[in-house]
């Protein structure tokens, strides 16, 4: 088990990146300097992340007991697809979405679903759009980390083809799909003059 002591620092030394004990008399006034900068922005950004934090907080319980009390008003669910919702100010300037954002994986019907298309694939010679071979085609490449987009298999669904043995691929692939996860994010925007249009107020440093 690693050693998670605080190390004591004597009066009028630092410590460098290797551990080692350096006398500030011997440290050049430009590493203290860069060494003071990067303190000073750290403790800052640390205390913006837990203001960010505390927002979240607040912003998930405040938006959740609206929906309650509108609810518990007029008897209604509040909210649309997988529990998004948005609140707009009543002059619509300013517009909230909380929006759930699913993780979907999927399991081992997916090779049935597999075999089923490259069945037709491989009987298909004529008659099928070249858009949909390249879809089909690509569906089933996995990614850097050696893993199948989801997405793209989920795209063949939309795909008409009539073929009995792809319709049953699209049933499989639709009961391969499985929800591991979800996410709940909050973004909120302001509208561009008198415009219909509204552009994110961000809640990203890089997006600032």
């Amino acid at each position: 088990m690693a050693d998670t002591q605080q190390v004591q620092i004597p009066s009028g030394f630092r410590q460098n990146g290797q551990g080692h004990l350096i006398p500030e008399s011997l440290i050049k006034p430009i590493d203290i300097e860069r060494d003071r900068l990067v303190r000073h922005l750290v403790d800052r950004a640390s205390e913006l992340s837990g203001e960010l934090a505390d927002f979240k907080v607040v912003a998930f319980g405040d938006i959740k007991a609206f929906i309650e009390m509108s609810f518990e008003e007029y008897g209604a669910k509040v909210g649309g697809k997988k529990g998004n919702v948005s609140l707009l100010s009543f002059d619509g300037r300013y517009k909230i979405q909380l929006a759930v954002q699913e993780s979907i994986a999927l399991d081992e019907r997916l090779q049935a679903a597999r075999s089923l298309i490259d069945e037709c694939v491989g009987e298909w010679t004529q008659g099928i759009r070249p858009e949909a071979v390249a879809l089909i085609n690509d569906a089933f490449r996995t990614d850097t980390k050696g893993e199948i987009r989801t997405a793209r298999v989920l795209a063949l669904r939309r795909l008409e083809i009539t073929d009995e043995r792809w319709q049953r691929a699209m049933k499989a692939i639709g009961e391969a799909c499985q929800v591991v996860g979800s996410k709940s994010y909050i973004r909120i925007y302001e509208r561009v003059g008198d415009t219909d249009q509204y552009q994110p107020i961000s809640l990203d440093i890089a997006g600032v």
